[in-house]
């Protein structure tokens, strides 16, 4: 399929686009590439003939299901600048002293 100027001045009509007459013809090329492109997508089997893609190793080992957090390598108290009674305790903003 080839895009022309007639096609990009319609689209720009209909998307109330006010597309200087200088920058028809970039625009005119820069979509028959992108129509190109897209045209190529026809030529990747789909349905049943594709054959289903995973990323990744064919076999991935996965962890147990199992509840529960998992547990840290170092406590919280051992990051936070200060952490009392299972909470993270931070400054009050300047906003908040009137509260």
């Amino acid at each position: 399929m080839s895009i022309g100027k007639e096609e990009v001045l319609h689209v720009a009509r209909l998307a109330e686009l006010d597309v200087p007459a200088a920058d028809v013809e970039g625009l005119v090329a820069q979509i028959g590439r992108i129509v190109d492109y897209v045209a190529q997508l026809d030529q990747v089997p789909a349905g049943e003939a594709a054959e289903p893609f995973q990323a990744g190793p064919d076999k991935a080992s996965l962890r147990e299901d199992a509840p529960g957090a998992v547990p840290l390598l170092r406590g919280p108290e051992s990051f936070a600048p200060e952490f009392r009674d299972g909470l993270f305790l931070v400054p009050r903003l300047g906003a908040m002293e009137s509260a």
